[in-house]
Parts: structure tokens; sequence; C-alpha cells
């Protein structure tokens, strides 16, 4: 039952990979069979669950809950997207979002839950590295649109460089990962090669210090909760 459970989760989860918009489409009628028959499956081991279980104790028990609504969800998503579809309607699938659901509450994910708890009670924890970071991420932005804003400086697509504060948290955030070094940097470095020492003490500060400071929270304090909730 255990590995049953465990394949039509892996199942629904990877349905994800098959429905449109999707690299790989296959046809709705493949997709909504085989999500009604997982969710058949889902049902089927939570009604198990009843006949094993005190009446007063599932119904108690949030994870039963939690899997019973994730399946009306599921269902009453499925016969709108098909309802529109038929008609001609484009719409999108929202109840994706519910499908890690049954991954963490069946009664075989013990594992799964206990590092999603510990995960849960880290992130008080991380709040005030974060908020310090995204000050940091919004002063440079701040910096960086008080010195290339007025430069009339152009990207190599032709679009105006750094001249809306949101577009540049965003390109700076993404900075962070280091995905579009250097081409953000190269319209500043053309007009100055000084203004690469920005772009170097940002990668510096948020990059290496902050989100190496970001990862030892996150460690240690996942360590300790998961530590606590071991019993250690």
């Amino acid at each position: 039952m255990r590995t049953a459970t465990y394949f039509f989760i892996f199942l629904n989860l990877s349905l994800a990979m098959f429905e449109e918009p999707a690299v790989y489409p296959l046809p709705f009628l493949v997709t909504s069979l085989v999500e009604v028959l997982c969710l058949l499956v889902f049902l089927g081991r939570l009604a198990h669950f009843a006949t094993v279980t005190l009446h007063g104790v599932f119904w108690k028990d949030t994870k039963n809950i939690c899997i019973m609504v994730a399946i009306l969800l599921s269902l009453t998503d499925l016969a709108i997207y098909g309802a529109l579809r038929a008609h001609g309607v484009r719409s999108i699938r929202w109840s994706r979002i519910v499908r890690p659901i049954f991954l963490i509450n069946f009664a075989e994910s013990r594992q799964i839950r206990r590092a999603f708890r510990s995960i849960r009670n880290t992130l008080p924890d991380i709040t005030y590295v974060f908020l310090l970071f995204m000050f940091s991420l919004l002063m440079f932005s701040l910096m960086a649109l008080k010195l290339f804003g007025d430069r009339n400086l152009q990207t190599a697509e032709g679009l105006p460089y750094f001249g809306n504060y949101l577009e540049i948290v965003f390109d700076l955030y993404v900075l962070v990962t280091t995905a579009n070094s250097p081409d953000v940097m190269m319209p500043a470095f053309d007009f100055s090669s000084w203004y690469a020492l920005f772009f170097i003490a940002f990668v510096i500060v948020n990059t290496y210090i902050f989100m190496s400071l970001f990862l030892a929270v996150v460690y240690n304090n996942y360590k300790k909760h998961l530590k606590v909730m071991l019993g250690g």
C-alpha cells in the first residue's frame, strides 16, 4: 500500500510536465483521466484510513482534512477547466499548487512532514537576515538609479538602461545569482570602466557575504529544529 501510494503521488506530481503549457504536452483527456485515477486512489486510501481509525480521531486529524480539501479542489478545478475548454475559453489549472499536499499529508510521508515542519520552524529565524539582505538590495538599487538613471545609457537591445527603479531591483536581484553577469554591467562599463567597482562591491556584499550568512543561518536553525524534533 505504501509503494502504491508513493507511485500515484509521483504520477500526480508528474502530470505538470505533460499538461498545457508543457514541453511534452499530452491530450487533455489523457491527463485528466490519469488525474482522476490518482484522486480516486487517494480517496480510497483515505477511506481505508477511516475504517481502521476511530471516528473522532479521524476527523480531528488535520492531515485527513487537508487531503479531502485537496481532492475536492482538484476535482472542482478539473471540471471547471474541462467545461471552459469545451466552450473554447482559455483558462489555467490553479489546483496544481495543491498537489504537494498529497505528498506531505499521507501517513506514509512522516519523514517529509518532519522536514517540512523543520523548514516552517526555521522561517522566523531567518527573517532578520532576509530583511537585511532586502535592505541592501534596495539601497544598491537606489544608488544604481542615481548613478546611471540620468546618463541615457542603453542595453544591447536598445532599451533604457537602469531607468526604472523596480527593473533595477529585479536586475540586481538576478545578479545575486550571477545569472546575468557580466551582461547587466556592460552598458555602464562601456561608458566608464570605473563603474565596474559598483557591481564588484554589490556582488561581494550580497552574493559572497549575505548569501553565505543566509545559508549559515538556515543550516544551523534547520539542524537545531530537526534535532529537537528527533528528541536529540
